[in-house]
C-alpha cells in the first residue's frame, strides 16, 4: 500500500486562517453577548438592545474605558454610529450625555427607577457613550500615577484605541457611516480624535471606521478667544458691573497659561460678589436648593481655575445620576466594576483628573482647518444661556478660522417656535440653541433633537414653522 500524498502547506496555511478567523467569531460573539444588558434596575420595557462593559486600551498600565451602547429605536442596522463624549476634563458621559441630555432614559429624583426621555437621539442613531479618560466614572487605570497625569493626546490615544477594539467586539458597525459629538471641553477630545482616525484610515483601502463629520456644543476652542469671549458675554447679560469689566480685560493676558494675582482677583471678585447664587451654566433656571451634597465642575479661565456647582434644569439632576449608578444592583446590571478595580465612589466628574490635567492643546482652530479641508461634516452648536463657554466665546473663535459664508444668518425652527440662529460657512455649520444652557439637550430636548436630525440628514436647519393642517 503506497504512502498517502501530503496535502501542500497551502492547503494547511489556509485551513489554519479560516478556523482563526471562525474562533475570532466565537469569541467576539462571545464578548458580545457578555456585554448585552437584559435590564437596568427599574427600567420600562424598550424595544432596542443595549450593552456595556469594558475594552483594555493599554495593558501594561491596566487602563480600561467603560461604554454604553444603546442601539437605535427600529432599524438599528441601518442606522449610524454615534460616540458621544462629555467633557470636563474629567467628567462621564454616562452621568450628563446618556442620563441628563440625549440617552434614552432619565432618572427619577429618588434614584429608585428610570422613565423614558422621548426625545432620546437613539431615535435616529445607535449612541455609544464612552467614559474617556481612565479616571472617569467607571473606566479605570490600574496605575495610580496615570489619573495625574493625563491630558489630551493620550486621551485621543486610548480613544482612538478604545474604538478599533469595541469595533472588532462589534464587527457589526465596521465601516457604518460614523459620527462624534460630545459638548464643553469635548471640544478638544471630538476634533483631536477625529483626526487620530483620519490619520488611522490613511493607509487602509477601506476606512475601518467610517467617520463622516462630528459636532460639538459649547464648546471650548481657543483660549484666547474664548476668554475674551466669556467676559464680554458677563458684561452683556449684566452679571459684572462695567468696573470689573475694564479690569479683568486690563489685568487679565489671555494669550498665557498662567495669569497674573491681579487677573486672580478681578475674576473672583466677579464671581464671589457680583453673579450672585445662580446658575452658571444655564442663567436663567433655579438652582438646586441645597448646597450641600452637590457635585462641581471646574472650568479654566485661561490659567484661573474656576470651582463652579454643576446643575441642570432639573436642578439636581446630577445627584439622581450619582445615587442611582452607585447601586451595586445598577452596577451588576451593567457589567461596571466586576473585577473591583474602581475602589471610591463613583461620581460624575473626577476631582483628581480636573486638577491635575496636562498637556491641553491652547486652539483647536488649526485642528478645524485641517479637518474642514479633509471634508468632513462639521456642526458647532451653542446653548445661549451658558456663561461658562459661552456663544460669544464660539462666535469670537470661529470668527478667527476666517470660512466663507455660503448661506447668510437666520432664524431656524423646532415646531412652531425659533429654535435658535444659524449661519452655514462652507466647510462648517454654525447654530445656537434659543434658551438653552451648557448641556443644550437638556434644557431644550426637542430643539437638540432637530438640530441633531439635520446634522445627520446634512440638511440645512429648517427656515420655516411648519404649516397648520
Amino acid at each position: 500500500m503506497g504512502r498517502r500524498k501530503r496535502a501542500p502547506i497551502a492547503f494547511y496555511l489556509c485551513v489554519l486562517f479560516l478556523l482563526s478567523i471562525h474562533f475570532v467569531k466565537i469569541a467576539g460573539s462571545s464578548d458580545l453577548e457578555r456585554d448585552r444588558i437584559a435590564r437596568l434596575p427599574g427600567q420600562p420595557p424598550v424595544t432596542f438592545s443595549q450593552f456595556s462593559g469594558y475594552v483594555t486600551v493599554n495593558e501594561k498600565k491596566g487602563r480600561a474605558l467603560f461604554y454604553w451602547l444603546t442601539e437605535a429605536v427600529g432599524n438599528a442596522a441601518e442606522k449610524p454610529l454615534v460616540l458621544w463624549l462629555n467633557g470636563g476634563p474629567g467628567c462621564s458621559s454616562i452621568a450628563y450625555g446618556a442620563s441628563e441630555e440625549i440617552g434614552p432614559f432619565r432618572i427619577n429624583r429618588t434614584g429608585a427607577s428610570l422613565f423614558v426621555n422621548k426625545y432620546s437621539w437613539n431615535n435616529e442613531a445607535n449612541l455609544l457613550f464612552l467614559e474617556s479618560p481612565a479616571g472617569v466614572g467607571f473606566s479605570y487605570s490600574n496605575t495610580n500615577s496615570d489619573l495625574k497625569t493625563s491630558g489630551d493626546e493620550r486621551t485621543a490615544v486610548d480613544a482612538l484605541t478604545f474604538l478599533v477594539r469595541w469595533m472588532q467586539r462589534f464587527p457589526q458597525y465596521k465601516h457604518r457611516d460614523f459620527y462624534i459629538a460630545g459638548e464643553s471641553y469635548a471640544g478638544h477630545y471630538v476634533p483631536q480624535l477625529a483626526k487620530k482616525i483620519l490619520d488611522y484610515n490613511k493607509p487602509l483601502a477601506k476606512p475601518f471606521i467610517n467617520l463622516k463629520g462630528f459636532l460639538v456644543g459649547n464648546a471650548v476652542t481657543d483660549n484666547h478667544y474664548d476668554g475674551i469671549g466669556t467676559v464680554a458675554y458677563w458684561w452683556t447679560h449684566a452679571m459684572i458691573s462695567d468696573k470689573t469689566y475694564k479690569t479683568i480685560l486690563a489685568q487679565c493676558n489671555f494669550t498665557n497659561t498662567k495669569n497674573s494675582d491681579k487677573c486672580d482677583d478681578a475674576v473672583d471678585y466677579a464671581m464671589n460678589h457680583e453673579f450672585g447664587d445662580i446658575d452658571q451654566y444655564s442663567i436663567y433656571t433655579s438652582t438646586c436648593g441645597s448646597a450641600g451634597g452637590n457635585a462641581t465642575r471646574r472650568l479654566r479661565l485661561r490659567g484661573t481655575v474656576i470651582r463652579r456647582r454643576s446643575y441642570g434644569y432639573d436642578p439636581c439632576t446630577e445627584s439622581h445620576a450619582e445615587k442611582y449608578y452607585n447601586r451595586r444592583d445598577v452596577q451588576e446590571a451593567m457589567h461596571a466594576n466586576a473585577s473591583g478595580s474602581i475602589r471610591y465612589k463613583w461620581t460624575a466628574c473626577s476631582d483628581v483628573l480636573i486638577k491635575n490635567w496636562g498637556d491641553s492643546q491652547f486652539s483647536m482652530l488649526p485642528t478645524y482647518r485641517e479637518l474642514i479641508g479633509a471634508g468632513l461634516r462639521i456642526w458647532v452648536f451653542s446653548g445661549d444661556t451658558d456663561s461658562v463657554v459661552p456663544v460669544t466665546a464660539t462666535r469670537f473663535s470661529l470668527n478667527h478660522l476666517k470660512l466663507v459664508v455660503k448661506v447668510r444668518w437666520y432664524p431656524w425652527y423646532a415646531g412652531r417656535e425659533v429654535g435658535g440662529w444659524t449661519e452655514i460657512y462652507r466647510g462648517l455649520t454654525f447654530a445656537t440653541v434659543r434658551g438653552a444652557g451648557h448641556e443644550v439637550p437638556l434644557f431644550q430636548p426637542r430643539r437638540a433633537l432637530q438640530l441633531f436630525k439635520s446634522f445627520l440628514a446634512g440638511s440645512h436647519l429648517p427656515k420655516s414653522r411648519p404649516h397648520a393642517h
